[in-house]
C-alpha cells in the first residue's frame, strides 16, 4: 500500500476516534459536560493522539530501517566477482536499487508484466532496454546476478511495505480502543493531552538538532573516506584544480586528478568580499535612513520595495548578471573602454550582482536593530548638545553594533553559499588571480559540478564534494565564533 494512502487511513481513524471519544465521554456524564473532568474536546483529542503518535512513529522507524535491512540481505546475494575494478560494493548496490526501481516503474508503466519482472531467466538485453524505455537510468547492460538481486530487492520491498501497512493499521486500531477506554467522566483527559502536546513540541524542536547532527556526520564520514583515497596535503596545499574522472596515478605515484581547494577558496572569498563591499555600505546607509530620517509614509513605501530584492530567485540574479551586468561592464572595462575585461563572466560581475542580492539582508536586519535602541539614549545625546548625525555615529550605531555584526555575518554566510550567481556570472575557471575582471569559480559551484550526472561515490572526484562542503562548514562556524566574540565584547560595554 502506498504511504500516502496509509497516512490517510491513520488520519481517518484518528478523526473517527475523536468523534466517538467525545460522544462517549459526554454519554458517561449523562450528556452534561459540567460533570466531566475536562472539556469534551480533550477526550476526543486523547483518542486521536493515541491513534496517530504510535502509528506514525512505527511508520517512520520502519521506513528508516527498511533500506538498511533489505540492502544488507540483498548484498549477500551478489558475488564478489561482480565488483569490477574501480568500482565498489556501494556502487554495485546503487545499480541494484536503480534496477529494482526500474522494474517497478516498468510494470507500473505497462512496459512489462509483473511475471516478466519476476522471471529470473529473462533476456538481459531485453530487460535493459525495457528499463530504459521506462525512463530508468541504466549505466550498462544488467548482468544476471544484478537482475536476481534487483528482483529480490523489489520483492522484499513490496513484502516489507505490506507488513508495514498491516502493522501500522493494527497499531492505529489498537490506539482507538486504548483511547476510548479513557473516555470516562473522571478521566483526566486534559492532563494527558497537555503532556502529550508538550512531548510533541519537544520532538519537533529536536528535529532541527538531529538534522544538524545528521548533516555534520554525513559530511564527516564522507570527508574521511575522501582523505583515505586522496592525500590531504594535496587537497589543502595544491594550487591546481583539475579533476580527472578517469582516475589513476602518474609515474611518481601521485593522483592524476588535481583537487586543490586553494583556487576555489580564493574565488569564494574574493567574490564574497566584493559582494559585501557593495551590500554592507548600501544596506547600512539604507537602514540608517529608514530608521532615523525617513518619515512614516516614506518608510512604508521604501522598506517593502527594498525587501522585494530578497524574494527574487537567485537564478534570476544570475541571468541579470549574465545578460545585463556583464555586457555593461564590458562596455566600460572591455576592449571598447579601458581594455581590462575580456568577457562578461568575471569576479566583478558576480560580486556586484551578489552584493545587490545581499542588500535587503543587511538593511532589514540592521533597521530592526537600530529601531530597538532605546529612545532615551538618543534623547540623552540630544540633551548634551549632539547633532543628529553625531548621535547616530557615537550613540546609536555603537549600541546597535552587535546586531549589525549579526546582519553582516548572515550576509557573509549567504554570499559564501551562493551558487547560481557564481555559475552564470563568474564562470567556471579555477585560478589564483588578483584581477577582478577575470573569470573564477567558487567552492559551491564545484560541489555542484562534481555531483552532476552519474557520480561514482567510490571515487575521490565525487567524494571531494563532501570535503569541500566540510571546509565551508568550518569557515562559516569560524565566522559565527568571531561574531559571537564581537557581540559579547560590546554587550559588556553597553549593558
Amino acid at each position: 500500500m502506498p504511504v500516502f494512502w496509509l497516512i490517510l487511513i491513520v488520519l481517518g481513524l484518528a478523526a473517527v476516534g475523536y468523534i466517538i471519544g467525545r460522544q462517549r465521554a459526554l454519554a458517561s456524564a449523562g450528556g452534561d459536560s459540567r460533570h466531566l473532568h475536562s472539556l469534551p474536546s480533550y477526550y476526543g483529542s486523547n483518542v486521536s493522539i493515541k491513534v496517530m503518535v504510535p502509528a506514525f512513529f512505527l511508520m517512520i522507524v520502519w521506513l528508516l530501517a527498511q533500506p538498511f535491512v533489505i540492502e544488507g540481505r540483498v548484498s549477500g546475494m551478489i558475488p564478489e566477482s561482480e565488483i569490477r575494478e574501480g568500482s565498489s560494493a556501494s556502487l554495485l548496490m546503487a545499480e541494484v536499487r536503480r534496477a529494482s526501481e526500474g522494474l517497478e516503474n516498468a510494470v507500473a508503466g505497462g512496459f512489462m508484466t509483473d511475471e516478466e519482472a519476476r522471471n529470473a531467466r529473462a533476456d538481459l538485453s531485453d530487460v535493459t532496454q525495457r528499463l530504459k524505455d521506462a525512463g530508468q537510468v541504466v549505466t550498462n547492460t544488467i548482468t544476471q546476478p544484478i537482475l536476481k538481486a534487483a528482483q529480490a530487492h523489489r520483492a522484499m520491498v513490496k513484502s516489507s511495505n505490506l507488513y508495514m501497512s498491516i502493522a501500522v493499521i493494527a497499531i492505529a486500531v489498537a490506539g482507538v480502543f486504548w483511547g476510548l477506554a479513557g473516555a470516562k467522566a473522571d478521566f483526566r483527559a486534559r492532563n494527558v493531552v497537555e503532556r502529550s502536546i508538550r512531548w510533541l513540541l519537544v520532538a519537533a524542536a529536536s528535529i532541527a538538532i538531529l538534522t544538524t547532527i545528521g548533516i555534520v556526520l554525513s559530511l564527516i564520514f564522507n570527508t574521511v573516506e575522501f582523505f583515505r583515497l586522496y592525500p590531504a596535503s594535496q587537497f589543502f596545499f595544491n594550487p591546481t584544480w583539475l579533476p580527472s574522472f578517469g582516475g589513476g596515478i602518474d609515474a611518481d605515484g601521485n593522483p592524476l586528478s588535481k583537487l586543490g581547494i586553494i583556487p576555489l577558496l580564493w574565488g569564494t572569498l574574493y567574490i564574497s568580499l566584493i559582494a559585501l563591499a557593495v551590500a554592507v555600505p548600501i544596506g547600512l546607509f539604507a537602514a540608517i535612513f529608514l530608521s532615523e530620517y525617513a518619515g512614516p509614509k516614506t518608510r512604508a513605501i521604501a522598506k517593502p520595495m527594498l525587501e522585494v530584492l530578497a524574494g527574487i530567485p537567485t537564478i534570476v540574479y544570475g541571468l541579470f548578471a549574465l545578460l545585463t551586468v556583464g555586457p555593461l561592464l564590458i562596455g566600460v572595462f572591455g576592449d571598447d573602454g579601458l581594455g581590462w575585461m575580456q568577457a562578461g563572466t568575471a569576479v566583478m560581475t558576480a560580486g556586484l550582482v551578489m552584493g545587490i542580492m545581499l542588500i535587503p539582508f543587511v538593511s532589514s536586519l540592521s533597521d530592526d536593530i537600530i529601531n530597538a535602541v532605546p529612545q532615551a539614549m538618543r534623547d540623552g545625546s540630544y540633551g548634551l548638545g549632539a547633532t543628529k548625525s553625531e548621535t547616530i555615529k557615537q550613540v546609536v550605531l555603537p549600541a546597535a553594533l552587535p546586531g549589525i555584526v549579526g546582519a553582516i555575518l548572515l550576509a557573509a554566510s549567504r554570499a559564501i553559499g551562493e551558487t547560481m550567481i557564481v555559475v552564470l556570472g563568474a564562470g567556471a575557471a579555477a585560478r589564483l588571480s588578483l584581477n577582478p575582471f577575470e573569470a573564477m569559480t567558487t567552492v559551491t559551484a564545484k560541489i555542484v559540478s562534481q555531483l552532476t550526472g552519474d557520480a561514482d561515490f567510490a571515487s575521490p572526484e565525487a567524494l571531494v564534494a563532501f570535503a569541500l562542503g566540510m571546509t565551508l562548514f568550518i569557515i562559516t562556524l569560524g565566522l559565527n565564533v568571531f561574531a559571537l566574540y564581537i557581540v559579547r565584547k560590546y554587550r559588556e560595554q553597553y549593558d
